[in-house]
């Protein structure tokens, strides 16, 4: 063979092995081509999911650089809780009947427990036919794929009053929680915590606006340790109501009530000093701490160091920010 030839050869050969390269870096395997649409569908929102995850987690094991040696040690404590997953349990052990002007309907008793627990962290919430499929007819907008295997108890013309339907539901609402809870993406969405939740914080709310700090302050009680167990890996969605219990303590005349559960708000914000609710707690906190004689002055410089930072803008108090949450 002579020098141009082998030249040739040469050169056709590289190219077959470049094309084949190409094609295989480019082309997917077999198996994600004949993937379904759905299951890739999924697929990218729970990369997507995942990738949130990931940056609020780095967002949030971020200390301030400004902290205490004690501040630093007792934020990683609590860390180190929010890491272990909490798993929750749902009973619907009752129901009762109520008759309401011209309505009739069913409202079913929902104990939620934490595995591996005493009775003292339950809840107990009660929701009715209507609440259930509103929450499946939300859920289904957004997870409608995660949703397809999903089977909801329908309504029936006549009949709905008997124990035998009744008992019935009561066992497929409890198996329908236990399967929305299992699925990672619904227990973390807003949809399925508000099911929970909401109904207690607008009636808590509603009673801390009318003055009734006393009420408000036993419901927003029941409900935290509920939020606080459903939201673990976002501790900064129960600062409002943290900051409300703060508020109807103060109001009270419980100052140093008020001040722990300030604390606990503070230890939620070490990372999000721009949240809204921020400097009025911060304020809040040193008033709290001059009349018990703690140590303000610490508080005082967060303050002066947040103010440094920010333009002087309008800011509400804590109790204007609370009476406005839940406001239609």
């Amino acid at each position: 063979m002579d020098q141009d030839s082998h030249c040739s050869a040469e050169r056709e050969l590289l190219e077959a092995v470049s094309r084949i390269t190409a094609t295989s870096t480019t082309s997917p395997p077999d198996e994600e081509q004949n993937q379904p649409k759905a299951e890739m569908s999924c697929q990218v929102r729970k990369e997507n999911l995942e990738k949130d995850d990931l940056q609020d987690s780095n967002a949030s094991v971020s200390p301030n650089s400004s902290m205490t040696t004690k501040e630093l040690q007792e934020y990683w404590r609590n860390e180190k809780r929010q890491c272990r997953q909490v798993k929750l349990l749902f009973e619907i052990p009752s129901t009762r009947i109520v008759e309401h002007h011209f309505s009739k309907y069913v409202m079913y008793k929902i104990i939620i427990l934490q595995t591996g627990s005493f009775d003292s962290n339950k809840s107990v919430i009660e929701r009715r036919y209507s609440d259930f499929e509103r929450l499946h007819r939300n859920l289904l907008e957004e997870f409608s794929e995660e949703m397809e295997d999903v089977t909801f108890p329908k309504k029936t013309l006549t009949g709905n009053f008997t124990e035998e339907i009744i008992n019935e539901r009561k066992l497929a609402f409890k198996d329908y929680l236990r399967l929305l809870y299992s699925m990672k993406y619904i227990r973390r969405s807003k949809k399925f915590i508000d099911f929970l939740t909401k109904p207690e914080l607008q009636e808590a709310y509603g009673c801390l606006r009318g003055g009734q700090y006393t009420k408000a302050l036993e419901i927003l009680l029941e409900v935290i340790g509920l939020q606080e167990r459903l939201t673990r890996g976002n501790p900064v969605s129960v600062v409002p109501t943290l900051c409300a219990i703060v508020v109807c303590h103060k109001d009270l005349e419980n100052p140093a009530s008020a001040f722990e559960y300030g604390e606990k708000a503070l230890s939620c914000l070490r990372v999000h000093t721009s949240h809204r609710y921020y400097m009025p707690l911060l304020e809040t906190m040193i008033t709290l701490a001059y009349e018990l004689g703690k140590d303000f002055l610490s508080l005082q410089e967060k303050l002066d160091e947040w103010k440094a930072k920010k333009d002087p803008i309008r800011v509400f108090t804590l109790k204007e920010l609370a009476v406005r949450e839940y406001v239609q």
